[in-house]
């Protein structure tokens, strides 16, 4: 495929999504609720599909692969244990918070009723800079894939992909989102088994890799590797920690029309998750077998290349845009509805339509960073990881409040830093050349178990009940 039709076809593909999007919620978008929350609007089904596409970013065609070539099938499992867990998490934590907040909008929103400034501040911090890593990552994935394919220059694509991204999610809020999320899922998930299959086939089955890993790497397919297993690990602490502070999600919680909806549509993502990464995960078996593994992030990509038709080649370029356009909206979405929450906090007496245009100018001032570092395909592996350290550190102190009426702000703040401290002498340096990334996490995430117990008075310092009151519907 030439580049030219690649980047045709990826101009074609977004400018329907985008079209899509904006037809569907100009039926519907009339106030800043219905931009930011979408309230009580999702079934199951909705809620499953939504989750699906913007869960799983154009990081599923790198990520899983590139872990199989170093921790082999323990790694993989441990993707997608890591991949699912956050949707199991979100059943109980986003019951509980729909319970005490039924009319909140976002997790920051949460945390500075029931916190104060210091811990909503570090939070608004955590929040914004993972999903801003989060995007950058996405748009250099799929420029990166563009490139791959067919040589497309990496600015294009990462221009096309934002402009039609932004076209629809800063016109269309949360219902464009989930609309087009639907939409995506529909496609991801018969493109993703036309590659898969097609992938086996052209490779002539598992035969040939399973030869070769066992004479390069038998290791790999050992369940007991513990390279694999103290990788699987790590992954799964810092995929869970990292997602809980994804703002997408908890406006998908509040979305959905109850809790039997909730339950069922994240249970439903959560099942349909795991396959997905475990298949896309062997393509890194394969590559260390077929010798085709010298550059581990492309693992995949090394395997399909060279075997897929034209046809497939073009199927891969499609599932990689719809990927990437699902996980992004959201992000967008997401970081929109927490400037209007708290520029609501801030300036209670602006407008909600004022508001409204300033969270879709929002996402759109988002564009030009992007753009730039997406453009230049700078790796943001370590800036996540450090991400995911941070949002490990602050998990336990932020979603023990929901549960504990002795916890307090003080007490979260504390632990979060000891937990930040402890993470941090252990975390490796940017060659990977000291430090473990396991017990970076283990202590990230247990130091602030140990502090928040032991900085716990014995009485209560807090009415949950109270949470309730302290968010109302954005309305003028």
């Amino acid at each position: 495929m030439s580049g030219g039709v690649a980047a045709a076809l990826l101009f074609l593909v977004a400018a329907g999504f985008a079209a899509a999007g904006i037809a569907y919620s100009s039926r519907f978008i009339g106030s800043l609720e219905d931009y930011i929350t979408a309230r009580s609007s999702l079934g199951a089904a909705a809620t499953a599909a939504t989750l699906v596409a913007s869960g799983m970013g154009a990081w599923i065609l790198f990520s899983p692969a590139e872990a199989a070539t170093w921790g082999g099938l323990p790694a993989i499992a441990g993707y997608a244990l890591g991949a699912a867990a956050p949707l199991l998490v979100f059943i109980p934590l986003g019951r509980r918070l729909r319970r005490l907040m039924p009319e909140g909008h976002t997790l920051t929103e949460y945390v500075r009723h029931r916190y104060g400034r210091g811990m909503y501040l570090f939070t608004l911090l955590v929040i914004s800079f993972y999903m801003f890593i989060f995007l950058a990552a996405e748009l250099t994935g799929m420029a990166l894939i563009a490139s791959l394919v067919a040589g497309v220059p990496l600015w294009v694509t990462a221009l096309i992909v934002m402009t039609a991204t932004l076209a629809y999610t800063a016109y269309g809020g949360l219902k464009a989102s989930i609309f087009t999320d639907t939409v995506q899922t529909v496609l991801i998930l018969p493109l993703l088994a036309v590659l898969l299959a097609g992938g086996y086939l052209a490779l002539g089955g598992a035969g040939p890799a399973l030869a070769g890993l066992e004479e390069r790497a038998p290791q790999l397919l050992d369940w007991s590797y513990l390279p694999g297993l103290e990788g699987a690990l790590t992954l799964v602490i810092a995929i869970l920690a990292a997602n809980l502070f994804h703002q997408g999600y908890w406006q998908r919680v509040y979305a959905t029309r109850s809790a039997r909806s909730l339950r069922t549509g994240f249970l439903v993502a959560a099942a349909a998750v795991i396959p997905i990464v475990l298949a896309l995960g062997l393509f890194g078996l394969a590559a260390v077998g077929l010798d085709r593994a010298g550059t581990p992030s492309v693992a995949l990509f090394s395997v399909l290349l060279e075997a897929l038709p034209p046809a497939l080649v073009a199927v891969l370029a499609i599932l990689g845009l719809a990927l990437v356009m699902s996980s992004a909206d959201s992000l967008l979405n997401g970081l929109a509805s927490i400037v209007a929450v708290d520029l609501r906090r801030a300036m209670p007496g602006v407008r909600a339509s004022s508001l409204l245009r300033i969270s879709r100018w929002s996402t759109v001032a988002l564009a030009l960073p992007l753009l730039l570092i997406a453009s230049q395909g700078y790796s943001v592996l370590y800036l996540f990881l450090l991400a995911d350290l941070v949002c490990a550190a602050a998990a336990f102190p932020v979603f023990y409040g929901l549960y504990s009426e002795r916890y307090t702000g003080r007490a979260a703040i504390w632990s979060t830093l000891a937990g930040l401290a402890a993470g941090g002498l252990l975390f490796p340096d940017p060659d990977m050349t000291r430090g473990s990334l396991l017990g970076a996490f283990a202590a990230a995430a247990l130091v602030p178990v140990a502090v928040s117990l032991v900085l716990t008075p014995r009485r209560s310092t807090f009415d949950l009940e109270s949470l309730a009151g302290a968010a109302r519907s954005i309305r003028d």
